[in-house]
C-alpha cells in the first residue's frame, strides 16, 4: 500500500512503513500555509502519530482581544485494501506536545487545537506534537491536516448598528439572552424569526477559521474523497482530461483548481490540484493560497462536517466581528467606517504564497468593488492585505483577528429570517460524508434557500454590503455557486 504524492513548496509529504500490532502504516501530512502552517516530519509508532508543527504569526494575548490563535489539527486514513478514506478518532488522554504549545483536546475526539501555552507571540518553529489515535487493527496510509482558527471568547456583544440595510435591532446578546432564546420583536419584526436557546448566537465560546476556505484546502478535501464523492463538489466531470479546470471551463475568477490525474470508470476518484499559471500543477505559483471561490453552500457544508467543523451563524459573523466594543453606526469588521479598496488588478507576486496587494495602505483595507478585468477578475490569497507590521485598521481584520471578514469572498451562514433556521443547533461535523459526498449532520440546512445567506460582502459588492450588520443577503439569499461566494467555518 504504497502513496507517492508529488512534493511543492505548499505541501510536505513523507513516506515510510512501519510494523508494529499488525498494522502497516505510511503518514504524510497536507497543509495550506496562509501563516506558514507546516506539518513535517510525520511518523507512526503503534497508535500514536507524531508531527512536528510550525507557523508564523501566533499570539497569546492578556489584552484585549485577550484571545489567542490555534491550528485546528485532525486526521485522515485510508484503508489499504478498499482505498476509502476516514476520519480519525483520538483517545481521550495520551497526547503531548513541547513548549511552548499545548494540546486541547475537544469533548468529541475528532482532533485536537495546538495553541500558545503562555502569553506571547511571533512565529512558531517546528515543534514536535504526538497524538493517540483510536484505530482497529488494519494497513492504513494517514493525512495529517491542520487549519488556522482564531479563539472567540465567551462573553456578551452588540448586535445591529442602527444603519445598515435589514439590520438587526440594536440590541446585547448576553447569558439571558442564549439561555432563554430571543423572540422575533427583540430581533427584528420584519427580518428575523424567535430563536431558541439552542441556536448558536455567539455568547458562548466558539473557535472561527481565521481564514476563508484556501484552493489547496479545497483541493485536500477533494483528494479524500470518492469519485461520486467528487462529483457533486466540482463542476467539471472527474473523469476530464488532466489539465482541466474544476470549477469552470477554463482559467477564470482566479480559480486554478484543476484535474490532475483525471478519474476512471466513475470508481477510481480523481487527484486534484492547484494551477493558476496552467501548465506544471502545484508549483510555488499555482495559486495554492487564493481564496476558494465558486462554492455553494452543499459544498461549504461538505467541508466543513468533513474537517468536524460547523457552520458559523449570523449573530457569530456579528460577534467575531465587532468582539465586546460598542455598536458603531455604519462600522465594517475592522471597527471603523473608513474603508480602502483593494483589488486583484493591483497585486505584488500574484498566485505566489507572498502574493499582497499594491494599493497605498490606508485604514480599512479590503478586496471590494474590483472591476472586471478578465482573468486577474477574483479574490486574493487569504489575509493577503496582513503583514508582519499592519495593525488592524491598516490589515482590515475583524476584532478576535480573523481576516477577509469583510471583502473578497461571501461568507455563507445560517441566518435568522428563516423559521427554518431554528432547527441548527450547532450540531458539530463528525468527519464523515454520505456516500454521495454531503453533509450528514442532521440539524444542518440540507439546501441553500434562504436559511443560509450570505455576510461580509464579496470583491465586486459595494462598500454598504461590506458592514458587520448589513443582512442585505441574508434577507434576498445566496444560492447555488458563484464566482464570489466562499465560506469558512466554526467550532
Amino acid at each position: 500500500c504504497l502513496i507517492t504524492l508529488k512534493k511543492s513548496k505548499m505541501k510536505t509529504t513523507k513516506l515510510f512503513s512501519s510494523w508494529v500490532f499488525g498494522i502497516l502504516l505510511f503518514a504524510f501530512s497536507i497543509n495550506a500555509n496562509a501563516n506558514n502552517v507546516q506539518i513535517t516530519g510525520t511518523t507512526v509508532v503503534g497508535s500514536n502519530i507524531t508531527f512536528d508543527i510550525a507557523w508564523n504569526n501566533s499570539w497569546n494575548a492578556s489584552v484585549a482581544p485577550t484571545n489567542w490563535d490555534a491550528v485546528w489539527v485532525f486526521i485522515k486514513y485510508q484503508d489499504c485494501n478498499t482505498k476509502l478514506w476516514s476520519h480519525v478518532n483520538l483517545n481521550v488522554a495520551g497526547h503531548s506536545t513541547l513548549s511552548p504549545l499545548q494540546v486541547d483536546t475537544v469533548n468529541d475526539n475528532k482532533g485536537v487545537f495546538i495553541r500558545r501555552s503562555a502569553v506571547g507571540g511571533g512565529n512558531i518553529s517546528a515543534t514536535s506534537v504526538t497524538l493517540s489515535m483510536n484505530l482497529p487493527a488494519g494497513t492504513y496510509n494517514f493525512k495529517v491536516f491542520g487549519i488556522e482558527m482564531v479563539n472567540v471568547p465567551q462573553g456578551a456583544f452588540q448586535l445591529g448598528d442602527g444603519l445598515s440595510d435589514f439590520k438587526f435591532n440594536s440590541i446585547t446578546i448576553d447569558a439571558v439572552a442564549q439561555a432563554n432564546g430571543l423572540t422575533q420583536a427583540q430581533l427584528e419584526t420584519s427580518y428575523a424569526m424567535a430563536l431558541p436557546n439552542t441556536f448558536p448566537m455567539g455568547f458562548n465560546a466558539f473557535y472561527c477559521m481565521k481564514y476563508e476556505i484556501s484552493q489547496e484546502q479545497y483541493s485536500d478535501f477533494l483528494n479524500t474523497l470518492t469519485f461520486t464523492q467528487q462529483k457533486n463538489h466540482v463542476v467539471t466531470d472527474p473523469i476530464s482530461a488532466a489539465g482541466s479546470y474544476a470549477m469552470y471551463t477554463g482559467f477564470q475568477y482566479r480559480n486554478g483548481l484543476s484535474i490532475v490525474t483525471p478519474g476512471f470508470n466513475g470508481a477510481i476518484p480523481a487527484i486534484f490540484g492547484c494551477d493558476a499559471t496552467t501548465g506544471t500543477p502545484n508549483g510555488i505559483n499555482d495559486g495554492q493560497n487564493i481564496a476558494m471561490n465558486n462554492i455553494g453552500y452543499l459544498d461549504l457544508s461538505a467541508y466543513l462536517d468533513w474537517s468536524a467543523l460547523r457552520p458559523m451563524t449570523e449573530l457569530e459573523f456579528e460577534k467575531t466581528c465587532r468582539g465586546p466594543e460598542a455598536r458603531i453606526v455604519g462600522a465594517f469588521p475592522w471597527g471603523s467606517t473608513d474603508i480602502t479598496a483593494a483589488s486583484s488588478s493591483l497585486l505584488n507576486n500574484a498566485f505566489l504564497a507572498s502574493e499582497t496587494s499594491s494599493t497605498t495602505v490606508n485604514n480599512g483595507m479590503c478586496v471590494y468593488n474590483t472591476a472586471n478585468v478578465g482573468t486577474t477578475f477574483g479574490p486574493l490569497r487569504v489575509g493577503a492585505l496582513a503583514t508582519g507590521a499592519s495593525g488592524r485598521l491598516s490589515s482590515g481584520a475583524a476584532y478576535y483577528g480573523a481576516m477577509d471578514m469583510g471583502g473578497n469572498l461571501w461568507e455563507r451562514v445560517i441566518g435568522a429570517y428563516n423559521a427554518g433556521s431554528s432547527a441548527f443547533n450547532g450540531t458539530l461535523g463528525d468527519g464523515e460524508l454520505t456516500s454521495t459526498g454531503f453533509s450528514n449532520a442532521a440539524t444542518w440546512p440540507t439546501t441553500d434557500s434562504n436559511i443560509v445567506g450570505g455576510r461580509g460582502g464579496e470583491y465586486i459588492g459595494a462598500a454598504a454590503l461590506v458592514r458587520t450588520s448589513d443582512r442585505t443577503y441574508i434577507v434576498n439569499g445566496l444560492s447555488g455557486r458563484q464566482f464570489t461566494y466562499g465560506g469558512r467555518g466554526v467550532r
